[in-house]
């Protein structure tokens, strides 16, 4: 497979450079609404006649589904300050721009469904960053791994949530139908590109860090 090009502008940076337009990023992608580059999937899609607890419950996996699109962006973007190689950076910050995508999917039907983004977004967000340059310091193979790792983590979240999604929310079940799929390609980008299989124990721990967000932000 064509190994991609390295964005020209991001590659020349320093680091330090880098660092300030990742936290120019983290403000916006926790203070401002997001904008998706590519069409909202369920653009085309009615907004259907949902009961109240129906309607309770979709926004508050939506939510969830944000807060998840926070933590991507914040890993994605500390993974990227630390990778060591231009071409597994660039591959890091294409995905970083796809789930800014998600971010206004998710973000826009939060706001139809009358619900609310979380609170504790700041904080996953701080945590995701860390545990991102860590992964990257650790070198591009581990970092193309947890890259990996967490989008076959997600996907799987993804899975259950449209099994706990109202059959009658065909607009948010649309958007995370098209959410699995952009996850599922990064992750196979990231095996096909060198990433190692990380550890057992450490899968199960990422498993542990996603399932305290995902309870946490269903209910704030």
């Amino acid at each position: 497979m064509t190994r991609p090009r390295p964005n020209g502008r991001t590659a020349s940076l320093t680091l330090v450079d880098r660092l300030i337009v990742a936290f120019d990023s983290g403000i916006r992608t926790i203070a401002a609404p997001a904008h998706s580059t590519r069409a909202h999937p369920d653009a085309a899609v009615a907004d259907p006649e949902l009961s109240d607890s129906q309607r309770r419950l979709s926004a508050a996996l939506m939510r969830v589904n944000h807060t998840g699109e926070v933590c991507a962006q914040a890993l994605y973007q500390g993974q990227a300050l630390t990778a060591r190689d231009a071409d597994v950076r660039a591959i890091l910050e294409d995905a970083a721009r796809e789930e800014t995508d998600h971010l206004a999917w998710t973000e826009q039907r939060i706001a139809e469904l009358g619900g609310s983004k979380s609170v504790l977004n700041p904080a996953f967000f701080a945590g995701s960053f860390l545990l991102g340059a860590v992964s990257g310091l650790a070198g591009d193979r581990w970092n193309l791994g947890f890259l990996a790792e967490t989008e076959r983590q997600v996907e799987g979240h993804l899975e259950d949530h449209l099994s706990r999604l109202p059959a009658e929310d065909a607009k948010s079940r649309t958007i995370v139908t098209e959410m699995r799929e952009d996850e599922a390609r990064h992750a196979r980008t990231a095996t096909e590109h060198g990433g190692a299989e990380l550890p057992a124990p450490l899968r199960a721990a990422m498993k542990l860090a996603s399932r305290i967000m995902t309870r946490s932000t269903y209910y704030v």
